[in-house]
């Protein structure tokens, strides 16, 4: 029987020599590997009280917005700076090389709302923590996040201690 984790196409040296690239494209394409992915991530959701799931441009939207359809709760963006059309708060997150900024509709969490946010990856955790903050920042409170993959060898949940963390596959390097 597969697991979701054979459906994921691991590419050696890519994008530079040492690093194994983990390729979601070939989970989502086939309707077994998709479903297996999706079941996976709402298993951790299973008796966690929530009003929204939050996911991350672009791949978070790929995996949020059907669990958040499946489970019967609204879905809210994180894009990139400059996306989003109406009033917004942001912020910035470190990069390997630089710094980076998500943004998310100022009125898109009410005070109080419980809020799942859901990734295909969790590699150093830059991104996630930038969403947590903006979430904390509009009063919502952040009771799980879920990612597909993680790669353990960068640490992102260093970056994430005192929330609730769980990944589908969890590769022990880089």
């Amino acid at each position: 029987m597969k697991t979701v984790e054979d459906y994921v196409t691991s590419i050696p040296d890519f994008p530079e020599p040492g690093i194994i690239f983990r390729d979601i494209t070939t989970v989502i394409q086939d309707p077994e590997g998709f479903q297996m992915a999706i079941d996976g991530m709402e298993k951790f959701l299973e008796g966690v009280d929530f009003d929204l799931v939050v996911g991350a441009e672009s791949r978070g939207f790929v995996f949020g917005a059907p669990i958040a359809r499946d489970l019967k709760k609204g879905f809210v963006l994180v894009r990139k700076k400059g996306k989003l059309p109406r009033e917004t708060i942001s912020q910035e997150y470190a990069l390997e090389y630089g710094t980076a900024e998500v943004e998310i509709h100022k009125d898109a969490i009410q005070p109080g709302q419980k809020v799942v946010l859901v990734d295909d990856l969790m590699a150093t955790g830059g991104t996630v923590e930038a969403s947590i903050r903006m979430v904390e920042k509009l009063g919502g409170q952040v009771v799980k996040v879920v990612f597909l993959m993680e790669l353990a060898g960068l640490k992102g949940r260093e970056k994430l201690k005192g929330y609730d963390v769980d990944s589908v596959i969890i590769y022990p390097g880089k």
